[in-house]
Formats: C-alpha cells, sequence, structure tokens
C-alpha cells in the first residue's frame, strides 16, 4: 500500500503524488500498539512485560522485530542451502513468487512452507 493522495480537511486542497509513509508507516498494526506500549513504560522493559502479561525475552523479540521493520533487515551470514540474495531459501521465494501471481492463496502458500521444513 502506498500514500498517494494528501488532503487538507480545512481548504479542501488536495496534492497527489507518491508519499512515502516513512520508517513507522512500516510497522504492522500489532507493531505499533506495541511501540506505544513501550513509549508508554518510557522503554523499561520491566514495565512492558507487566504491561502486556510477556515474559523479558518475548519484549525483547518484539522490540527486535519493531527495529528490523524500520530499518530493514539486519545482514546475517548466508547459511547452507540460502538463497544468495537474501535469508530465504529458493524454495520460500518460488512459493512467494506464486502467492503475488495470485496463484497461491494464503493458506496454501504457509501449507507449502510448513511442508519444506
Amino acid at each position: 500500500m502506498r500514500i498517494a493522495r494528501l488532503l487538507c480537511d480545512s481548504c479542501g486542497t488536495a496534492i497527489e503524488g507518491d508519499f512515502d509513509s516513512g520508517r513507522l508507516g512500516r510497522l504492522s498494526r500489532e507493531q505499533i500498539a506495541f511501540v506505544e506500549v513501550f513509549l508508554e513504560c518510557r522503554g523499561k522493559i520491566k514495565d512492558v512485560e507487566q504491561r502486556l502479561g510477556l515474559s523479558y525475552p518475548t519484549v525483547v523479540a518484539r522490540l527486535d522485530q519493531v527495529v528490523e521493520a524500520m530499518t530493514g533487515p539486519t545482514r546475517e551470514a548466508p547459511r547452507e542451502g540460502d538463497d544468495p540474495r537474501g535469508r530465504h531459501n529458493a524454495h520460500t521465494e518460488e512459493v512467494l513468487d506464486a502467492l503475488a501471481r495470485g496463484e497461491l492463496t494464503p493458506a496454501e502458500a504457509a501449507a507449502r512452507m510448513r511442508k519444506k521444513k
């Protein structure tokens, strides 16, 4: 999804173009909700744990996911069988491409991904 139109509620002026939603725009609803709690707790992981009823490792993992979504994936050394273009292997790329072309439903794609593991 992309932002293509900005509208002023006061005067009705509209601007059309291709606008960047920024780094926060890359986050899912769940990640945004997590960031809101994290900020309300002023970054104190212990408080986030208590507020969300999560363990320390889970809070840290969610925080890592937010950072990765905002900055892009971390560069890991390729593992055996991985595609040299990134973290996914060739099978994963094929399934994702078929999903993008509409050849598979999300459920079918998930089933194929699980079967390969």
